[in-house]
């Protein structure tokens, strides 16, 4: 054996893993760490196709007593919602001057009645929810479809699949041991696999991933279940991740686990899952409401707080109207893998500009091929063990909305799409809608100051048609203007106060006390109130440059709380601030009595900055922890993996780089062993880098560049080589210079 495979065989004998190392048909010792290949093909389908039977559920779902169901409650919330909104806009047209006879207030009252239907769709979806909640009575639950205890099949073997791509490393293999550890303690881990698929191109963080994976594979004896493997080419993004697990070991397993790199999962959360796939043969995916968890700025926790009080009554509302054709949203549930592998692979929308190519939010579009071809879609809203964690301030929470508005922009060219299910095409309309709104709202404001303008400004016209006997008098209804104000805000926040109704008992204890929670619930109403407008602006720039084909770069988002500087709130929001001055300003002039109806969202732009500054701070957070702010059940009692992916962030070393896996001899040899050693390679390559290790030898590791680092790091040779360097560099005593 090689000197690599002695090191290694020395380093893993005592983890009782030696096991996993392997010699290849050239003689080189390699490190195991994944299992042996079965690939299967998977191809994306063209979007002017039509999802065939080939690969059809058990049993027909298109006419199933649930789908007849699903149809009448979707009737009655159009109904609802358009009855609502017809009334709402007839009131706004009596409070406009002219009744909506002026161009000028038709183009306002479309923009009401687009708005307003999107407020009370929301508001019915919440109070769906809080019926089924209240009540406790859902024939339709998935959760109630297998017992507790039903055995799972041998055959039915679950891969645990994290994507992951330059994360905070400590962080993603706690959650990853706790998540392990749990599903061990109920007795069903043989069932499972794991799987960490590395997208990483940061030298650095590659060396701690591989790094954290030796060490969580020693901790838990893990090695042969726990896998890692690094992807070269990064196509796709996520979804090209996981359909690249797909096609080389998919057909080991019947399903699969999908978590982001702050998911956690109870060991019963997962088992409970697959016993429920088993008994719903016809379902292809089933989504769990993750619960945000985790974190201790003070935006973050507010976020906490709103997910964990309101979060219910609007999962539960969509499962309430969707039933099985239900959102997906990327992680933290499980996939039948054979229709998932034959439906669900993404080609790329055709033309060019931002709104083409790769599709980004692919899980919306997964779950609607998936429901196009007859399977399932489910939430199960009511399953607890569902754990993720949210962005620590806002600018970080805008980042990720930027990402998410270009991906749901895209969709909204799926909406016609031959064969989809009506259900996913509306859940690709919310997803536009989501961000679309902004920029109508904003549109809104801003027509009804040209209103204030022309009304203030240019002399009515009385007479505005010919031969009219009877002059048209401008009128202003202030009660019907304050009436219609205090509906919508019914609406809007009519949710949030039934969600503490719905808090009894020992739960109200866990979320501070009563007084602590109602307190909560009315700081959050007036914090987000704040945030609303700065958000509105943020988001209309999102879709206007995603219109334009402004390029957005998708990096991970912090693992770890992190908080906004000064310097950066005010480069984020100082044209934010100035607006809202001007426009305060220009009102007042105008007449300064309608500024009282637009000071919320004027008020909210002139204090941004501090207003980002100070709820990003860590001490704001745990002071009004301290005073039963903001404070969740998960926090009052934490569940077990929760507590232990805490403790083992905290009980983690700081994470290795590029250097040491050169300085190290047990990091080199994994770094090493991992590595595919290529002893024929074209001339000029082998050239560029034996000049890389000369490089080294002169002037160390910090000078090489991160593609040169990357490129090392998949040749066992050259780091075997760089090792040897640097141990005879130590032994002769020379100087080596400084990392």
């Amino acid at each position: 054996m090689d000197p690599l495979g002695n090191r290694l065989r020395a380093m893993l004998g005592r983890a009782g893993a030696s096991s996993a190392v392997r010699i290849d048909a050239r003689g080189h010792a390699r490190l195991v760490t994944t299992p042996d290949l079965v690939r299967s093909p998977m191809g994306p389908r063209p979007w002017r196709g039509r999802g065939d039977a080939d690969l059809a559920p058990p049993r027909a779902t298109a006419r199933t007593t649930w789908s007849r169901a699903a149809n009448r409650r979707r009737f009655v919330l159009l109904g609802l919602v358009l009855g609502l909104t017809w009334l709402a806009t007839v009131m706004m047209s009596a409070v406009l001057p002219y009744h909506g006879t002026r161009l000028l207030e038709i183009a306002i009252l479309v923009l009401f009645a687009i708005l307003f239907t999107w407020v009370a769709l929301g508001f019915f979806t919440a109070l769906a929810g809080f019926a089924l909640l209240a009540s406790g009575r859902d024939r339709y639950a998935i959760s109630r479809t297998a017992a507790p205890d039903a055995p799972i099949a041998d055959e039915a073997r679950t891969a645990i699949v994290m994507p992951i791509c330059n994360e905070h490393v400590p962080r993603v293999f706690a959650g990853l041991r706790a998540t392990y550890e749990s599903l061990a303690r109920t007795g069903e881990l043989a069932r499972f696999d794991f799987f960490v698929l590395s997208d990483t191109n940061d030298p650095d963080h590659r060396v701690a991933e591989i790094a954290a994976w030796n060490d969580l594979c020693a901790s838990v004896g893990g090695f042969g279940r726990i896998f890692y493997r690094w992807r070269r080419h990064r196509i796709k993004r996520k979804s090209g991740n996981i359909a690249d697990f797909c096609r080389r070991w998919g057909r080991r397993y019947r399903y699969m686990v999908i978590l982001d790199a702050d998911s956690v999962m109870s060991g019963t959360c997962l088992a409970t899952l697959v016993r429920l796939a088993e008994a719903n043969p016809d379902a292809g995916i089933i989504q769990t409401a993750p619960r945000a968890t985790g974190r201790e700025t003070m935006y973050a926790r507010m976020q906490q707080f709103a997910t964990r009080m309101y979060g219910p009554l609007f999962t539960a509302g969509l499962h309430y109207w969707q039933l099985g054709e239900s959102h997906y949203w990327g992680h933290n549930a499980i996939i039948r893998i054979a229709p998932f592998m034959r439906y669900c692979q993404l080609e790329r929308l055709p033309g060019r500009g931002a709104l083409s190519g790769e599709i980004l939010s692919h899980d919306f579009v997964e779950a609607a091929l998936m429901r196009r071809a007859g399977w399932g879609v489910w939430i199960c809203y009511d399953l607890p063990g569902s754990y993720e964690e949210m962005p620590p301030n806002l600018l970080d929470e805008l980042k990720r909305d930027r990402r998410w508005c270009q991906g749901n922009l895209m969709n909204a060219r799926l909406m016609l799409t031959r064969g989809l299910h009506p259900a996913h095409r509306v859940v690709f309309m919310t997803g536009v809608m989501a961000y679309l709104s902004a920029p109508l709202w904003f549109a809104f404001l801003a027509l009804s100051t040209i209103q204030l303008a022309f009304h203030t400004l240019v002399p009515p016209q009385y007479f505005t048609a010919p031969y009219q006997l009877f002059p048209l008098w401008p009128e202003w209804r202030p009660e019907w203007a304050i009436g219609l104000v205090t509906g919508t805000a019914t609406l809007l926040f009519a949710p949030k106060l039934l969600s503490i109704l719905l808090v009894r008992g020992a739960s109200t204890a866990r979320h501070g006390g009563r007084a602590a929670l109602v307190a909560s619930v009315l700081f959050e109403i007036v914090v987000s109130a704040l945030l609303a407008p700065v958000r509105m602006l943020f988001h209309t720039k999102f879709v206007v440059m995603a219109l334009l084909g402004w390029a957005v770069q998708w990096k991970s988002p912090p693992r770890e709380d992190s908080h906004t500087g000064w310097g950066e709130a005010l480069q984020r929001h100082g044209v934010h601030t100035v607006f809202g001055v001007a426009w305060a300003s220009a009102v007042y002039l105008l007449e300064p009595g309608f500024l009282w109806w637009i000071a919320p969202v004027v008020f909210a732009l002139i204090v941004s900055i501090p207003l980002s500054v100070y709820t990003s701070r860590t001490s704001l957070g745990l002071r009004l922890r301290r005073r039963g702010i903001f404070v969740i059940p998960e926090e009052a009692v934490p569940p077990v993996e929760i507590a232990d992916t805490a403790r083992y962030v905290r009980e983690a070393p700081a994470p290795p780089g590029f250097t040491d896996a050169v300085r190290d001899p047990e990091l080199n040899a994994l770094v090493a062993g991992i590595g595919v050693a290529r002893p024929v390679l074209p001339e000029g390559e082998r050239e560029r880098r034996e000049r890389l290790v000369e490089r080294v030898r002169n002037d160390g590791p910090q000078a090489l560049t991160t593609a040169e680092r990357t490129k090392l790091l998949s040749d066992p040779q050259a780091m075997t080589a760089l090792h040897d360097l640097a141990t005879a560099r130590s032994t002769s005593g020379a100087i080596e210079p400084a990392a």
